[in-house]
């Protein structure tokens, strides 16, 4: 390693509303040198025991980019984002030089943390005699949780990251969101041991070690989830990063978001026994196809089926609200049982023919699950005792 203690580059300090960060420019072979370390555990796939923020190096993505980085027109235009605990920095105002130190229980080369962009640093260490700056954004003194904060704002609309992480991420942060309880409960899906999702669910978007029933994402169940708390969870988080509380609904947005009271009322755990009793129900209606995790073309328990399936949650929820005259019940799965028994589908109707890959097959499955809602004037009610 150097024998470096420090290395200094002009920065300037910006002031956003998440707090105070610099903006400079470093040197390629001065970045590398104070994330190394950083970059190593990576490689070393120490994630688990890593502090949660950073998503593993891709070994053919970083071999593109230290070839990408020796090409006559290799540029990084965008900001590498970095984490440096306070003894790690110093900052001159009057010289606008921004240095980073070791300390000692930080050797240089362990002084950053890469919030964004450890694939463009790893690729730089490829570079060897020649002129390559890079911007950085330095974070200094930010706490687990608002670098997580941090990596989630930067990283949750774009599709090169892992949503299921991102999501998961989520976890670090202290305030209330309709993002962090839409997370929990997935969670909670997958470890109840009486959850049909039980060990199902994807919790980074790729599969866990030991297990081999992985069938849908958490970033999917989450998203889904989201529909039924808030019309807008950005909004809603800044609200609660406020100190505030949203506005209660009214019956128009209850109908489009039926579990908003039980969220706003933070009652997480009700959602869940609602999610949890669906569910069940759509097991017992359907127990080969739910159990059936290999079987081609069984749309039910993957993806697409549980995604049409959440769609359908909506309308019956409301319904059974609607009967019972309030808005935050938590039925049984014997409640929900009779929308199932109207739904005129067999276990070995899930097949490609009946439901084509791709999301024709859970636009399909919503269309009958939907049209099995609708009632004649013969009709006979479904709850007779409410």
């Amino acid at each position: 390693m150097s024998d470096i203690n420090e290395i200094s580059f002009k920065a300037f300090r910006m002031k956003q509303p998440i707090g105070e960060f610099y903006v400079g420019v470093m040197d390629a072979k001065d970045l590398v040198s104070v994330s190394v370390a950083d970059v190593r555990r990576l490689h070393e796939n120490e994630f688990d025991e890593y502090i949660g923020i950073q998503r593993r190096l891709s070994p053919s993505r970083t071999k593109e980019l230290k070839k990408y980085v020796l090409t006559e027109d290799a540029t990084f235009p965008t900001a590498v984002i970095l984490s440096v605990d306070s003894d790690n920095a110093e900052y001159d105002e009057k010289t606008n030089m921004l240095r980073l130190v070791a300390s000692e229980k930080k050797k240089i080369w362990e002084v950053a943390s890469i919030l964004d962009g450890q694939h463009r640093v790893d690729g730089l260490t490829a570079v060897k005699g020649r002129g390559f700056e890079v911007s950085v954004s330095i974070f200094v003194g930010a706490d687990v949780a608002t670098q997580a904060n941090i990596f989630a704002t930067v990283n949750l609309a774009q599709t090169k990251v892992n949503r299921s992480l991102v999501y998961d991420l989520l976890d670090y942060e202290k305030k209330r969101s309709p993002q962090k309880s839409a997370h929990h409960i997935v969670v909670a899906l997958d470890q109840l041991a009486s959850s049909p999702f039980r060990k199902r669910i994807k919790r980074l978007g790729s599969a866990t070690q030991g297990r081999v029933s992985e069938t849908i994402t958490q970033a999917a169940l989450v998203e889904s989830l989201l529909t039924f708390i808030t019309g807008d969870a950005m909004m809603d988080r800044n609200t609660f990063l406020k100190k505030l509380i949203p506005e209660r609904p009214s019956p128009e947005e209850l109908k489009r978001h039926p579990f908003r009271e039980l969220f706003l009322r933070e009652r997480d755990t009700d959602i869940t026994r609602i999610v949890l009793h669906f569910f069940r129900s759509v097991q017992a209606k359907w127990p080969e196809s739910w159990d059936d995790l290999e079987r081609r073309g069984n749309v039910l328990p993957k993806t697409n089926g549980v995604k049409a399936l959440m769609r359908f949650l909506r309308p019956v929820y409301n319904d059974i609200c609607e009967r019972n005259g309030a808005h935050s019940l938590i039925p049984d799965s014997s409640d929900f049982d009779p929308y199932f028994e109207r739904v005129e589908l067999k276990d070995e109707e899930f097949n490609i023919t009946t439901f084509p890959p791709g999301t024709s097959g859970e636009a399909g499955l919503f269309r009958i699950l939907e049209a099995s809602l609708i009632r004649s004037e013969s009709d006979k009610p479904l709850f007779d005792n409410l």
